[in-house]
């Protein structure tokens, strides 16, 4: 019997409605008690194409994403073939009783499942059979694997929201189709869920909705943006929520949301409401990015709050839409032309996503920049187990900001782009301060300390020199490094993101051949010197990342040059979460070669 360790792949079709179905697997197998993650796969067109969606059940509480799955969920007949052969020697295959496998394997069990004629029986309106035939393999995965079905019903209840019709609908399929399994189908398969308590005091969200309920704490008053997958479901979220959150006594709405013509608009808009004293944020993706540079560039040197929740995705151009990568690093950090670098906060966990929400904002205001916090899709889009959030306990942080009794105690002796002090940060005024002195030029073009226009080359100078002061100083306030350091390690790992549980689950595999390891995580950029004295304590120093090039291995090289050629670049960008298996492997393999 294999108790709680196994993964399920779900083959359907795009726009079938097969992500209320598996949505409530994992909602069900969750509530009783069992660590469960899950991965949405899916293609970038609005219906007909295959899309997977991979379900990982784990006793021990691995969440990342496995190679291969030991059951699968045939429903797709274009995908069936190749879905068969990817499926475990030892694994299950449930499939339609009206579409045959094209091919048998004899160290699969198959199961059939009668879709057609159960979908029938249920009464459901011509429009609905397709959604409602997914329940006919939740149904038959409940009896199979032993899933509750009060938690089914649960779950379904969570995801219609009190739509009744609709719960009864589904349920009612679900019901019979785990009653026609239980008379017709003998278990031959090990597979089995049995109730825990590890995931007690813990619910699942998707990271995109963390973000959106951490900006709305963190004091968010202006967002623009323009559609974009993966990130459109953070201002969705917005929307939703704001309403309810953020009126003043009187009911009206103490926030703006405005869908902009174009990323262009959007992030004009974002540093816009800054410069006027709003905490204002965008969400986009790579695409999106790449059109906001110019004004990035502007709010870094003009010293404008804004925030972009940049939700990664496959690049470069269009890419591929709905799959995922960390290959915004060095754009992001670099947006914009000319000698620029931009803070960036990158969330690995549910929790992140909140705190990182109100954190951005605090940043940008207290540093007068552009802040970019670097989500992905797999982050955002999937559901992650979390704890529940905690109120922030800090006030909003609005930085170095005047007042007109400010101005009246300064005399009115008061420079925008002086560094009184020597954090590189200067004192800013509010449209609308009532005092003379507090008007200014906001100006993207050179100028002085007193705001006015320049050419002078040593005033240009100088001002760049004080931004990368500023920007030195913003090592010393973000988020630091998460460190696992380990006696006696000889390597360590350096990684970033969505990223971690993978790695997690790799220092185990790799402590059982006997190959033990530290790790540190970083969370934002700049780098700062936690980093450098972490790749001092090992031999040899993993940077591991989903993108091609190894973008953040070359900022570490270059934060710790006296020690580059010790930091070796494990790297790889398919469209796909990384998992522990490919880590484990590629650190291996690295150090048998180090040591021929």
């Amino acid at each position: 019997m294999i108790v709680n360790d196994f993964s399920i792949t779900i083959a359907t079709v795009n726009g079938s409605g097969s992500q209320t179905a598996n949505n409530t697997l994992i909602r069900a197998i969750h509530k009783m008690g069992v660590p469960v993650s899950g991965k949405n796969i899916f293609p970038s067109n609005i219906q007909g194409l295959p899309t997977w969606f991979t379900i990982r059940v784990s006793k021990d509480g691995y969440i990342a994403r496995r190679e291969q799955a030991e059951i699968l969920v045939a429903m797709n007949r274009v995908s069936i073939l190749e879905d068969i052969q990817n499926l475990a020697s030892g694994g299950t295959c449930l499939c339609p009783i009206d579409d045959q496998p094209p091919i048998k394997r004899d160290d699969v069990t198959f199961y059939p499942m009668p879709v057609d004629e159960l979908v029938k029986q249920s009464g459901a309106e011509s429009k609905l059979k397709p959604y409602v035939a997914n329940m006919v393999y939740v149904g038959t995965l409940a009896y199979l694997l032993n899933i509750d079905l009060k938690e089914i019903e649960a779950a379904l209840s969570y995801n219609f929201s009190g739509k009744e019709k609709a719960i009864t609908l589904n349920y009612a399929t679900v019901k019979a189709a785990y009653d026609w399994a239980k008379v017709n189908l003998t278990k031959n398969d090990p597979f089995r869920v049995e109730r825990m308590s590890k995931t007690d005091g813990t619910f699942l969200i998707d990271g995109n909705s963390a973000a959106a309920l951490g900006a709305i704490f963190g004091g968010v008053q202006f967002v623009a943006w323009y559609p974009i997958t993966p990130s459109t479901s953070i201002v969705d979220n917005l929307s939703e929520y704001l309403p309810k959150l953020r009126r003043d006594a009187d009911g009206k709405a103490t926030y703006s949301i405005v869908q902009a013509e174009d990323e262009l608009a959007v992030i004009g808009m974002v540093v816009g409401a800054g410069w006027a004293g709003a905490r204002s944020m965008t969400a986009t993706s790579g695409p999106g990015l790449s059109l906001m540079s110019e004004f990035a560039g502007y709010s870094y040197f003009a010293e404008i709050p804004a925030v972009i929740w940049d939700v990664q995705r496959m690049g470069p151009c269009t890419g591929l839409p709905t799959r995922v990568a960390q290959d915004d690093i060095l754009a992001a950090y670099t947006l914009g032309h000319g000698d620029g670098r931009h803070v960036c906060l990158i969330p690995s966990s549910i929790t992140e996503c909140f705190e990182f929400g109100g954190t951005a904002l605090d940043l940008a205001e207290r540093l007068q920049t552009l802040v970019i916090v670097l989500s992905d899709l797999d982050l955002g889009l999937n559901l992650w187990p979390t704890s529940p959030f905690k109120f922030p306990a800090k006030p909003l942080d609005r930085g170095k900001v005047l007042s007109a009794e400010d101005l009246i105690r300064l005399q009115g002796e008061w420079k925008r782009y002086a560094d009184v002090d020597g954090d590189g940060i200067c004192y800013r005024t509010l449209p609308g301060t009532n005092h003379p002195a507090a008007a200014y030029f906001t100006r993207g073009t050179g100028h002085n300390e007193a705001a006015a226009y320049s050419e002078r080359p040593e005033e240009w100078s100088a001002n760049l020199t004080r931004l990368a002061r500023k920007h030195d100083y913003a090592r010393t306030i973000m988020p630091a490094p998460i460190v696992d350091l380990v006696d006696g390690a000889e390597i360590g790992l350096i990684s970033y993101g969505t990223n971690d549980p993978a790695i997690r689950e790799a220092r185990d595999l790799l402590n059982a051949v006997g190959v033990s390891s530290s790790y540190l995580r970083l969370r934002a950029l700049p780098l700062e010197n936690r980093l450098v004295e972490f790749v001092k304590k090992h031999r040899r120093v993993y940077v591991i990342e989903n993108n091609l090039d190894g973008q953040m291995h070359s900022l570490v090289q270059l934060h710790t040059p006296a020690d580059a050629d010790r930091i070796v670049s494990i790297s790889k960008c398919d469209g796909l979460p990384l998992t522990a298996r490919w880590i484990s492997e590629a650190i291996l393999t690295q150090e048998a070669k180090e040591k021929l």
